[in-house]
């Protein structure tokens, strides 16, 4: 159907009217019309506009300015690869912040279509940016993820090869590593089963540390190799090694991995016994993020570890006078406890997905329930209990010195 036509009486009408009687208003009219109109805004314009919407945590904005960014350059008839390619990178980005994985695979994908080798350079959207999320947006996984990321791979060992500068060299070196880091990641659980699924491991995670020595994601998967292997005193080595590079640094800091990669490194820790590290980066994890719910129940988890290994210390080593050991036992737990409460509390709240968290959560809930009662809240709750009561006792024996006398 074509547009609607305005009714016989409508804006023009008048319009007609007032030509007749009122020129003078009519030329009033026009130019005030004239004056608020705005110019058309660029590609440009429209793009550093949705960069800035994206930042202030506005993806739903930014879409709309990236979106039209785009479609100007589909109505431009020119050779547009190099302007539409920050464009489609600017919108899966934004799409993944709005938790759309298939419209950001799709950006990606016709990115692909534009520079199929990453040669274009990355300053013009190009790289090997799109191939490494490619790899992590697989709905295949497995074989397809690995031919995506050695696509990723093959541009960041040639960009190496040509760059002089020592800035963009270590960054590049870094992504290169964490590229190879996810292979070994799809062949020790995707292609565990290929049969030099664990050569490959050792061949991929040699390259990434001769590459990046000191990246903290390298050495926590170095790490994981060696679990695997079940050579755990070198896990713990090289784990320690990990968290010694960044444990120091302020939150914010590039050389702190991000906190995906640090709630990998807490079950790692726990995987090898080493329970008060992992303590030690589950809480600074909550401190950055006290919606985790992943973070909160690995912490009570942990904490319940903790106390269960004292339990076997107890049993297998009592010596009387262990009644500190007791008490610091007694705090884990109640610690645990509270950990695992907030954790399925936000599980609720958030609609969380994961099951078999919530399930485990609330079984270790019962377990705590079952030695510590189930009218105890946490530890602060009992110290408020305990002064109230001494305060009540000490009035009592007042009250009977007075009746006394």
């Amino acid at each position: 159907m074509g547009k609607s036509r305005p009714p016989p009486n409508g804006k023009d009408a008048r319009s007609r009217r007032l030509s007749k009687t009122n020129p003078d208003r009519v030329l009033s009219a026009r130019l005030g019309s004239k004056k608020s109109s705005q110019p058309k805004e660029s590609v440009e314009e429209l793009l550093a506009k949705a960069s800035v919407l994206l930042q202030t945590s506005q993806p739903d904005e930014a879409l709309s300015c990236a979106s039209r960014a785009l479609s100007k350059l589909k109505s431009e008839d020119a050779d547009s690869t190099a302007r539409a390619l920050p464009t489609l990178l600017l919108l899966a980005e934004i799409q993944l912040e709005l938790g759309d994985a298939d419209a950001a695979r799709n950006a990606f994908l016709r990115a692909v279509s534009l520079d199929p080798k990453g040669s274009i350079d990355e300053s013009q959207g190009g790289g090997a940016e799109k191939f490494l999320w490619l790899a992590q947006l697989s709905e295949e996984g497995g074989h397809d993820s690995v031919s995506w990321f050695e696509k990723g791979i093959m541009v960041l060992r040639n960009e190496l090869a040509s760059k002089r500068d020592l800035e963009v060299q270590a960054h590049k070196r870094r992504k290169l590593a964490a590229a190879l880091c996810g292979v070994v990641e799809i062949y020790m659980t995707d292609l565990s089963w290929e049969p030099d699924a664990e050569s490959r491991c050792e061949s991929l995670i040699t390259e990434a540390m001769l590459v990046a020595p000191e990246s903290p994601e390298t050495l926590q998967t170095l790490a994981n190799v060696r679990i695997s292997q079940t050579r755990v005193e070198e896990a713990r080595k090289v784990l320690a090694d990990s968290i010694e590079l960044w444990k120091d640094l302020p939150a914010g800091d590039d050389s702190v991995p991000e906190f995906p990669a640090r709630i990998s490194l807490s079950r790692l820790l726990m995987e090898v016994e080493m329970e008060d590290d992992a303590t030690g980066v589950l809480e600074r994890l909550v401190e950055e993020d006290d919606t985790s719910v992943e973070a909160w129940y690995l912490g009570g988890w942990c904490m319940y570890l903790t106390a269960e290994r004292r339990t076997l210390k107890k049993v297998t080593n009592w010596r009387a006078g262990d009644d500190l050991e007791e008490d610091i036992r007694k705090a884990s737990l109640i610690s645990s406890r509270d950990w695992l409460r907030n954790s399925l509390r936000l599980y609720e709240l958030q609609d969380y997905e994961d099951e078999r968290l919530r399930d485990h959560a609330r079984e270790l809930v019962r377990d705590l329930n079952s030695v510590l009662g189930d009218n105890q809240e946490d530890s602060s709750d009992e110290d408020d209990d305990a002064e109230e009561e001494g305060w009540q006792s000490d009035g009592d024996e007042e009250d009977e010195a007075m009746e006394g006398t």
